[in-house]
């Protein structure tokens, strides 16, 4: 995605993204651009009985756009990554899933939702759930330490999406997998749109082409293995309005690391 130099302002950007989710973690009744909490997560396919085995805190700010978990194939044991993990839903989806054999670590870059994350592992007894500050972009993790790297509706949100999925290939191991939801276009956004960071931190300024997005992916050493359209819509008459022009959508899939790749 191409953004006009001097115009767009990421520090702006960074600090209306973490308004909406400091809102979204203290008060997730409230009204967005998009839908939060358990409706939302029952109709994008999150079965009852997963919900049911997570914090109701948790789930209540859930702000995912799709779910990916039939994708991931999760093991008994295995290590996961949460990109921009919020009040924790997936981090503790992927918790249930591992077992107590296994580890999940959950990074946001959001106070709030970092520490009403982690008032829940530790009141919920999930022992085997981590939750770290940082940004998606620069991982404070060590090469292939991880054997899956999960993210629902974040990866849009970044202006450095070629960073993010270079990081992400950088600490999955050989034979790890990428899988993720996210928010994509049918085709290129204008200028006027990528520049408004309200848009952006709605989910629709940063929705980058999918062509584009999986060349990304493609570049940074993983294999796109499968994808799927998930039933997603956002909720205000704006971004509805760049939603129906620009074809933006909300697509899941999982790419592997194979061994070959860096």
């Amino acid at each position: 995605m191409s953004i006009p130099a001097g115009i767009f302002d990421r520090v702006d950007l960074e600090v209306k993204v973490k308004d909406v989710y400091r809102q979204v973690a203290l008060a997730p009744e409230g009204k967005y651009h998009f839908e939060v909490g358990r409706p939302l997560a029952e109709r994008l396919g999150y079965p009852a009985r997963l919900l049911d085995s997570i914090p109701a805190g948790a789930v209540e700010s859930f702000a995912g756009v799709g779910y990916f978990f039939d994708l991931a194939r999760l093991s008994l044991g295995e290590r996961v990554l949460d990109l921009g993990s919020g009040s924790g839903t997936d981090s503790f989806a992927a918790a249930v899933s591992v077992g107590s054999g296994g580890e999940v670590v959950g990074l946001d870059m959001t106070p709030e939702q970092l520490h009403k994350a982690g008032e829940l592992q530790r009141t919920g007894g999930f022992a085997n759930v981590a939750f770290r500050e940082g940004h998606i972009e620069e991982l404070p993790f060590e090469d292939g330490s991880f054997d899956c790297v999960i993210s629902n509706g974040v990866i849009n949100l970044s202006p450095d999406k070629a960073a993010v999925f270079s990081e992400a290939s950088r600490v999955l191991r050989s034979g790890g997998r990428l899988v993720i939801a996210d928010i994509v276009s049918g085709r290129a956004l204008t200028p006027e749109i990528v520049c408004n960071t309200e848009l952006w931190a709605a989910c629709v300024g940063g929705a980058e082409q999918l062509g584009v997005y999986e060349q990304l992916i493609a570049d940074s050493g993983l294999t796109l293995r499968e994808r799927k359209k998930n039933p997603y819509t956002f909720l205000s008459g704006r971004a509805r309005r760049a939603t129906d022009t620009y074809g933006i959508t909300s697509l899941s899939l999982v790419a592997s690391k194979d061994s070959k790749a860096h």
